[in-house]
This record gives structure tokens, C-alpha cells and sequence, in this order.
């Protein structure tokens, strides 16, 4: 299943990419509407999800780049041991490491990763996130789904 492997490819691509763009072209913290309950906001985050350890200091950006390293030889080791029929899970963990890479790449660079999707409802706002935060979440989920309704389908064998 490691033929999954190009997707990660894109999907590192694609965050770096937007990454670079959001940071040339957006001023730090400064929202740019884009429709109602929709801004472009660039921010840094030297946390995990939702700013976690994010005032920790600094010894978590080595955590988070260990964590990220380790996720990503698991997910490697798990495609390789995937039956080929399981493209809902080849399709989340090749999703997930892709998320993965592209944070981690920005630890790597930068110290912290780059955020700049920012979604609110009137004064209520939801933690900026970029592409790579996007697609770990839907694989987490495809991972979810796969196990409840599809697990069963592949033990059978």
C-alpha cells in the first residue's frame, strides 16, 4: 500500500505551499475577510491543536517534532503491513502523514507552524488551522469510519 505514498507527497506540497503564500502575503494577525464567518488570518502556533503548550517555553517544539517523526515511521510501517483491499485506511493514514510532514517540515523551519484559515460564527472563533491540520483531521475521521462500519470486512480474511 505504500503506492498511497503520492498523496502525502500532495498534500506536504499543498500546505507548504499555501503556507509560503499566506506568509508573503498576509499581515501576522491581521484577519482578511473572505466571506461571513470566513477570514484569511496568518498566525503562528509553537503549540499543537487548539494552541496546546503553546506558552510551554520552547522545549515543545523538540516534543512535537519527536512526536511527528514517530507518527510518520508508524503510519510507514502500517501501510506496508495494509491488505490492498483497505484503501478507506490506506486513503486516512497516507492523508494523516501527509498533515503530518507539512507541520512537521514547519517545526523543522520555522519553530512553530503556520496557521491561517480562521472560521468564527459572530463572536465565537474556531482555532486557525491550515492544509495540513485539514487533512489530518479527515484522515483521523476516515480512520474512525473505517474501523466502526468497515473493520469487520477486513478481518474476515
Amino acid at each position: 500500500m505504500l503506492k498511497w505514498l503520492w498523496l502525502s507527497i500532495i498534500v506536504a506540497v499543498l500546505d507548504q505551499g499555501t503556507k509560503t503564500l499566506a506568509s508573503m502575503q498576509l499581515e501576522y494577525a491581521v484577519p482578511l475577510p473572505v466571506m461571513p464567518s470566513f477570514n484569511l488570518t496568518l498566525l503562528h502556533n509553537t503549540g499543537a491543536a487548539f494552541s496546546f503548550l503553546s506558552d510551554a517555553g520552547g522545549w515543545q517544539r523538540w516534543m512535537f517534532i519527536g512526536l511527528a517523526i514517530l507518527v510518520t515511521v508508524v503510519i510507514v510501517m502500517w501501510l506496508r503491513k495494509l491488505d490492498a483491499r483497505n484503501w478507506v485506511a490506506a486513503l486516512a493514514l497516507t492523508l494523516v502523514l501527509g498533515g503530518a510532514v507539512g507541520n512537521l517540515i514547519d517545526r523543522l523551519r520555522l519553530g512553530y507552524v503556520v496557521d491561517f484559515v480562521q472560521l468564527y460564527y459572530e463572536s465565537w472563533y474556531f482555532a486557525a488551522f491550515n492544509i495540513a491540520d485539514s487533512a489530518i483531521s479527515v484522515g483521523a475521521t476516515l480512520l474512525i469510519i473505517d474501523a466502526l462500519f468497515f473493520g469487520s470486512v477486513h478481518k474476515e480474511d
